[in-house]
């Protein structure tokens, strides 16, 4: 895996900070925030997420069933922590064969999650929530509206929760059909959890 921090609206290796500026820096995209995917499914890559984390970190919880957690990524640095958290899921597709999911929680303009949608970004694009929302998840007693994002090989949904992007991203399409009904998320930066947390190999959606 390459270590080196990358771009988290493409996949360009980022220059570090120098004696001018703090900021990274993209050649296509300008000041970034660096991308850094190498933290291992489990609970120690989790811990590293969570210490950095400015945005949610969120986790369907009950986990859909037979469904696990595969890798984390988050784009930030120790300076402006992360501004951007990634949770990997694998699990059965409910029409057959495998699925894969990703949930994004970034800042207004980071651009992760279009990335990951195969989108040029760094947001869903005009047009977006015209129409009503394509699915719901849940948050304590509170429901947050999604819509569909178009996309070229996958299901995305995206919509804003707490100030910040959501993205819900399947692999294959048909892996969507697991918003049929809302799903119940967690916040793991909550304090008090105490989730026994399935963890498998590292998901190869993931980023970086």
């Amino acid at each position: 895996m390459r270590s080196a921090p990358t771009c988290p609206r493409c996949d360009a290796v980022v220059r570090g900070p120098t004696a001018w500026s703090s900021a990274w820096h993209c050649e296509r995209h300008g000041a970034v925030y660096p991308l850094r995917a190498g933290l291992t499914p489990s609970r120690q890559g989790l811990d590293g997420l969570l210490r950095g984390a400015r945005v949610p970190v969120w986790l369907p919880w009950p986990l859909p069933l037979g469904w696990l957690v595969t890798g984390f990524a988050g784009a930030g640095d120790e300076r402006t922590g992360m501004r951007a958290c990634v949770v990997a899921l694998t699990g059965p597709n409910p029409v057959g064969g495998p699925g894969e999911m990703l949930l994004v929680s970034e800042e207004l303009g980071v651009g992760l999650g279009a990335r990951v949608a195969g989108l040029d970004g760094p947001d869903p694009g005009i047009g977006f929530a015209a129409g009503p929302p394509d699915a719901l998840v849940k948050f304590g007693n509170h429901e947050f509206p999604l819509w569909n994002v178009v996309t070229p090989d996958c299901a995305a949904f995206a919509g804003e929760m707490m100030g910040t992007w959501l993205w819900l991203v399947l692999w294959p399409h048909t892996a969507g059909l697991l918003l049929v009904e809302p799903l119940r998320l967690r916040d793991l930066r909550d304090p008090g959890q105490d989730l026994d947390l399935p963890f498998g190999a590292r998901s190869p959606r993931l980023p970086g």
